[in-house]
């Protein structure tokens, strides 16, 4: 098998091979040259080469999302390694394990003027699960043991309960293209063993004590789909005194719960607020879109608020935890289903789904009267989706309108909801697409994320399966629905940043079968052809131009028609 000759980066590719690294993207460079040759020539890797470095890191996080296991990027040094920081922070806060693999000049060349070279030791300080620093010198047994036990390390904090990216920057010297024939080397890995989770008896009766309280609720933020956990979950809400909470992100859907929580909380009156508030909460999952249902929780402080999971065991988002349970939550909730307690002892979780309830009949009434806006061409959008499909939505506007409609139980939802940034929801979805073939992936949009992100699509891995529909408004219409910016003397020029863009060019260029419309006949009349997977083989981008002057008014008639 022909690898470098340089033995460190034998070493790391083989240790990444161990710890289940089947793919890795790359960017073209000089002094990454030794793990592009390694990369490349190893049968059981599969590589990918995309230009950008922000679009290869975010690429490689919808590989990751969609696998479920680790996906490497490899750069050259310099400021390339910092274009892979927005992926970085987003793989970080969304638990998902991402190797950055980044070359680097040698030490004592760092800061004394030498091209293409920065600080890059510990760069993602901040936001890493864990970071290692090699040369690539192996000269000895103790310096073969250190690399492959630091490596082994590393990919144990970063891919098993708590997960997350991890960072190996290694110095390499000229020559960088030297190439030699070798045999698969030895795998070395450290397997992190927990038991299985049980109640003690204190936490028993705790929990029995807490759960004999009349108002229990269950929020569940950004998630994987996870069939287990909807069943615990299911056999937990089978208890009238329990209401649980899930926004599409969480991958949770069933009848019993209450699926939009906006759309719900909006019809509470101001006066019925605290009959809502639960006295026990339990919170599962990352982040939760929803800014109402925070503030919500912060105004009413629950008496116990249990956070179940491994990640961030001391984030505190609703200024009440008392419990932090680091276990999976599947588990978590098997062993509550368990315990012996007077189940139903109030209707506090039937009260919000009969609101709920409510709120869903009074929809098709205003959905008939409203006219052409962005509030409708979700609700159409939504209606056309494939069985069985992926629907990513983009961050701003997109995810937060998707949160107002009831998920559909075959459809899997994401969104970078990590750190909410507008970069990389392209790229990322493009990723997941590659890596799931045989599924339609679905990308909503707004403009400004799809511009900002535009080279996404410079690359070649475009599948027939991913679909793109951009809602072009003229610019961050965001900023008319969040309150403070509209009473701005800079409204559309620093914050809409309005624009005339249009993506017709843009997917010309880079090979995308292109669409348009500017009403809702001109939607429906596209959809079948649209979702129509196509001989030559080509993704496909659908653009809506909906009024920007209007959409929000829109917005606020549909909380009032449902308050």
């Amino acid at each position: 098998m022909i690898s470098s000759n340089k033995i460190g980066v034998q070493i790391i590719v083989e240790q990444c091979l161990a710890h289940g690294m089947k793919h890795v993207v790359c960017s073209p460079g000089s002094r990454n040259a030794p793990f592009s040759i390694a990369f490349d020539e190893h049968p059981e890797i599969e590589t990918y080469i995309i230009h950008d470095e922000r679009s290869a890191a975010f690429f490689a996080l919808g590989l990751a999302q969609q696998l479920n296991e680790p996906v490497g990027v490899v750069c050259t040094s310099g400021s390339a390694a910092l274009n892979y920081y927005p992926a970085v922070a987003e793989a970080y806060y969304q638990c998902i394990p991402l190797v950055v693999i980044t070359a680097d000049r040698p030490a004592e060349w760092v800061d004394q003027g030498d091209g293409q070279t920065i600080v890059q030791r510990e760069v993602y300080k901040n936001h890493i699960r864990y970071s290692c620093q090699f040369s690539e010198k192996v000269e000895t047994t103790d310096q073969r043991w250190y690399m492959e036990r630091e490596l082994a390390v590393a990919f144990s904090e970063g891919t098993t309960v708590w997960k997350g990216p991890i960072h190996i920057n290694v110095a390499l010297n000229e020559p960088l293209y030297g190439q030699t024939e070798i045999e698969k080397g030895e795998k070395r890995s450290i397997e992190l063993v927990r038991g299985t989770f049980h109640f003690s008896n204190r936490n028993a009766i705790e929990c029995i004590k807490a759960m004999s309280l009349p108002k229990k609720m269950v929020i569940c933020g950004q998630l994987q789909p996870d069939a287990a956990l909807l069943e615990e979950l299911k056999r937990f809400s089978n208890d009238s005194s329990v209401a649980i909470l899930v926004e599409n992100t969480s991958n949770l859907s069933d009848l019993r719960f209450v699926q939009c929580i906006d759309r719900t909380l909006n019809a509470i009156s101001d006066e019925e607020l605290a009959n809502y508030a639960p006295d026990v909460l339990i919170t599962i999952g990352g982040a939760v879109v929803s800014k109402k249902i925070k503030a919500f929780i912060r105004k009413f402080k629950p008496k116990y608020h249990w956070k179940v999971g491994f990640e961030f065991p001391y984030m505190d988002t609703y200024q009440s935890m008392t419990h932090s349970f680091q276990v999976e939550p599947s588990l978590f909730f098997h062993e509550m289903n368990q315990l012996n307690y007077d189940r139903s002892i109030s209707n506090f979780g039937a009260k919000w789904k009969q609101t709920d309830f409510l709120v869903q009949e009074k929809m098709p009434t205003f959905f008939h009267k409203v006219p052409y806006s962005d509030v409708k061409v979700f609700e159409t959008l939504l209606d056309y989706l494939p069985e069985n499909s992926q629907l990513h939505m983009a961050n701003s506007s997109v995810v937060r309108y998707c949160q107002l409609f009831d998920p559909i139980q075959s459809i899997k939802y994401w969104s970078n909801r990590g750190t909410s940034g507008i970069d990389g929801s392209t790229s990322t979805a493009l990723g997941a697409a590659v890596a799931s073939q045989n599924d339609c992936h679905v990308l909503i949009t707004g403009d400004v994320s799809f511009f900002y992100d535009s080279n996404a699509l410079w690359n070649a891995y475009l599948p027939t399966n991913f679909r793109i529909i951009l809602i072009n408004n003229g610019g961050g219409g965001i900023f008319k629905i969040i309150p403070g910016p509209a009473s701005t003397n800079q409204l559309t020029k620093y914050f809409e940043a309005q624009h005339t863009q249009d993506a017709k060019l843009l997917s010309e260029a880079f090979g995308v079968r292109y669409y348009s419309a500017e009403s809702m006949e001109e939607i429906e009349s596209l959809m079948l052809d649209f979702y129509t997977i196509e001989d030559d083989g080509k993704a496909k981008l659908l653009e809506i131009k909906t009024p920007g002057d209007s959409n929000h008014l829109q917005l606020d008639a549909f909380f009032q028609e449902l308050k």
